[in-house]
Parts: C-alpha cells; sequence; structure tokens
C-alpha cells in the first residue's frame, strides 16, 4: 500500500476554521468542488461531483479543531476502499494541516495526477480560509487533459 501525503499551513486561522470548512458541504464546495452534497456527520456520506468525475466520501471520524477522516466508497476503481485522512493542529500563527490519501493498492500513473491535484485544492482550501476565495472545481488549476 503506498500514500499520498500533503503538508500545509493556513496562516491566522484556528484549527475550528479549518476544521469547518472540511466538515460542512458549503466548506466544502468553497474548496474543492462546486457541485458538493450529503451528510457531514460521521456515517454519513458526502458526494463530491467534477467536470471529469466523482467521488462519494463516507465519514468515519470527526473530531472537532483535530481530525476529519473519510473513507472512498464510490469513485474510480483505484480510489474505492482509501482513506482521506485530515489531522489539524496549531503551530503559531498557522494552523497545521497534515494531510493523508492512503491505502492505494500500486503507485499508478493516476495516483501521481492525483497527487499533484490534491495539492493544488490544498492550496485552494487555504486560500478559502485565509482569504475567504478558494478555487474549487470548475475553477480549479488544469493540469492535464484528466483536469
Amino acid at each position: 500500500m503506498v500514500d499520498i501525503l500533503h503538508r500545509v499551513g493556513v496562516k491566522n486561522a484556528t484549527p475550528q476554521e479549518v476544521y469547518d470548512v472540511l466538515t460542512t458541504v458549503d466548506g466544502l464546495a468553497g474548496w474543492w468542488t462546486e457541485d458538493t452534497k450529503g451528510d457531514g456527520g460521521v456515517g454519513g456520506v458526502v458526494e463530491f461531483r467534477f467536470p471529469v468525475g466523482g467521488f462519494d466520501m463516507e465519514v468515519t471520524e470527526l473530531r472537532p479543531s483535530e481530525k476529519v477522516a473519510w473513507k472512498v466508497v464510490d469513485g474510480p476503481e483505484e480510489w474505492v476502499g482509501t482513506t482521506v485522512d485530515w489531522d489539524l493542529r496549531q503551530e503559531g500563527d498557522y494552523t497545521i494541516v497534515l494531510f493523508k490519501h492512503g491505502g492505494w493498492r500500486e503507485p499508478v500513473e493516476f495516483m501521481h495526477h492525483c497527487s499533484t491535484k490534491w495539492a493544488t485544492f490544498l492550496m485552494s482550501l487555504k486560500s478559502l480560509v485565509e482569504t475567504g476565495e478558494g478555487e474549487p472545481a470548475p475553477r480549479d488549476v488544469p493540469i492535464s487533459d484528466w483536469h
């Protein structure tokens, strides 16, 4: 198994402010994809749709200001069964976001693409919390024909 790992600091934001954009439909739609709906509570499923496909995430764990965890229950074959974890902590003027998309069976080319896209969307999350404006799909940065 292989994982995608990223770390980003969100300046002048509390862990709770970052947690809020990871656990509400409006927050998620503000940085990942405008086409977001569902139930962000534990056991709920959040549906994310993009111009080129989509993912359904079951919310498996919520700890306010500390952690958000999802399991991919529908989407591309490579994603189904993987997990997405967000660990949050305060460090000086920053909330540190430790991101992990774990459990990939092998590091296929699609994983490379997804790692880059996750990085662009993490910067969108950072921008949303810091400035009030993210770059969710379909306004995200395209990186290839896969978008």
